[in-house]
């Protein structure tokens, strides 16, 4: 992390403010409409490339409400991509708010750390998780991890869930790379 002159942490690219893009004020009108009202961290760092940070805001936003994935699933793939990548700002923002109002609970949340060893997902759940961790881990996915995708997820599910954590990692990478600050929550 970059220390500013006083010592404190900081990410290595400043965060904007509204102040400091007057002709974006539509588009941070509409990330602060998707946001509860909120410019969060992540679109105060990327917002340095307007264009970037619509189509990322585009792009995110219909990964995650955009398909047929449950939200409960989906904050699943999140909060395990989160973890395998050591990714603070993404479990920042899921634990426990977001994962709450998909119906996962604290323990759940932390089980994902190590799903294998928890015990505590059905057979659909791990079967994703086993695609999220080779996706993320590997990259290639062998027979033997896909297999199991068929057996409870149809075709478009497959391919949502497989953009869906494609866009999460690249999230990942890229929120720890510019060690954008966490959210004061």
């Amino acid at each position: 992390m970059c220390v500013s002159k006083n010592g404190e942490m900081m990410a290595r690219v400043p965060l904007l403010s509204e102040s400091n893009l007057p002709d974006q004020e539509n588009l941070i009108a509409k990330i602060r409409g998707r946001r509860g009202g909120d410019l969060i961290n992540v679109y105060r760092t990327l917002l340095h490339s307007p264009p970037l940070a619509e189509t990322w805001f585009n792009h995110i936003n219909q990964v995650r409400w955009g398909t047929e994935i449950s939200g409960r699933l989906r904050e699943i793939v999140i909060i395990r991509i989160a973890h395998v990548l050591s990714s603070s700002y993404i479990l920042r923002q899921h634990v426990p708010k977001l994962a709450e109002i998909e119906g996962l609970t604290n323990s759940e949340c932390a089980s994902l750390a190590d799903w294998e060893a928890a015990g505590v997902f059905n057979e659909a759940d791990e079967a994703a998780l086993a695609y999220v961790d080779a996706m993320t881990i590997d990259v290639v996915v062998k027979n033997e991890i896909f297999g199991p995708m068929r057996a409870h997820y149809n075709d478009r599910q497959i391919v949502e869930l497989t953009l869906m954590i494609g866009a999460y990692v690249s999230h990942a990478r890229v929120l720890e790379a510019l060690e954008v600050d966490l959210e004061n929550i």
